[in-house]
């Protein structure tokens, strides 16, 4: 309008132009040219993490591979897989499956080896048979686990097969087995447990002969274990203890007594595999195996009569005090 002072536009200053020009929103080309280094920041990384998880996986599978682990199945008369054969194998299985691979394998992995299944850690499989490499890493397992893992094993050891039969127990612990049963046998029964023992350790199909003839060499090997063990036991022994125990082997039990004796021998075979004493028995496969944690085997009072001996044993001579102390 006419009569209306304008006012002349007021150039801006040295300082808000360099606030302008310093404003990250100014220019998306000085966007980009911000952000690059971050982005090779972020490549290095990425790269060191891939190299890091590379070779992870590459002592994943040496490991495995030089274990002796079956890593695949062989028809009879196949040649071995080399041990790059091995490797091959066993990066195919990871690649495809690694829970699966980690559930095969898991006994001969150690802590350092579990960044190479980061990817599926979310799956509760992976945490179980983590937390089981932490542990025998550690040297501390689960004490109350590997007693219900031991315990279940025993029941279905019982039920099925011929691992606690007289055979097998007498073969694992000869000396034992004399002085509680062999020693009182008469001669049929001496006669019928060879019998049995022959029966029970025939492989399908095999010949008469070589299988007298393995029997007589196990059996030969049984008498010279048993020699060794009594001949260890009698050095430490006393002349007046020796002279009991002769006086000892005169005394002929009864039939209730032998039962006794057959009773007390089989429980101490018991305890000494809930021990993990046998020698020649496979404990990892028990105590690290998740599928003796349902098992449904044994009664709640033969596990309370088996969980709770010890607190039993402590109630009981607390009692005896009291009765002691009224009467």
């Amino acid at each position: 309008m006419w009569g209306e002072i304008i006012e002349p536009p007021v150039k801006a200053t040295t300082e808000q132009r360099n606030k302008i020009s310093l404003n990250p929103c100014s220019s998306p080309c000085e966007i980009r040219e911000q952000d690059k280094p971050k982005k090779k920041r972020l490549q290095r990384v990425l790269r060191v993490h891939q190299t890091a998880l590379t070779l992870c996986v590459k002592a994943l599978v040496e490991t495995v591979a030089i274990s002796g682990y079956s890593v695949k199945s062989q028809q009879i008369g196949e040649a071995e897989l080399t041990l790059d054969q091995r490797s091959e194998e066993l990066l195919q299985q990871y690649n495809n499956r690694p829970l699966v691979f980690l559930e095969k394998y898991h006994n001969c992995l150690k802590p350092e080896h579990l960044a190479a299944f980061a990817h599926v850690a979310s799956d509760p499989r992976t945490q179980y048979y983590s937390n089981v490499i932490q542990r025998r890493a550690t040297g501390c397992p689960n004490k109350t686990k590997v007693k219900n893992h031991r315990y279940a094993a025993l029941r279905a050891l019982q039920k099925d097969g011929d691992y606690f039969s007289d055979e097998q127990m007498r073969r694992r612990e000869p000396l034992l087995y004399e002085q509680y049963i062999g020693q009182y046998l008469t001669d049929e029964e001496v006669l019928e447990r060879s019998q049995e023992a022959m029966q029970e350790g025939a492989p399908e199909g095999s010949g008469g002969l070589a299988h007298l003839l393995l029997n007589s060499y196990q059996e030969r090997l049984i008498q010279n274990q048993m020699q060794v063990e009594q001949e260890r036991e009698d050095g430490a022994l006393e002349e007046h203890e020796e002279e009991e125990e002769a006086q000892e082997k005169e005394w002929e039990p009864t039939a209730e007594e032998k039962a006794l004796l057959r009773g007390e021998f089989i429980s101490q075979m018991h305890q000494r595999f809930l021990d993990g004493k046998d020698k020649d028995f496979n404990y990892r496969e028990v105590d690290e195996n998740p599928d003796y944690d349902n098992l449904d085997i044994v009664s709640r009072d033969a596990e309370d009569k088996y969980f709770d001996e010890d607190d039993s044993e402590e109630e009981e001579e607390e009692n005896d005090a009291e009765e002691a102390m009224t009467e």
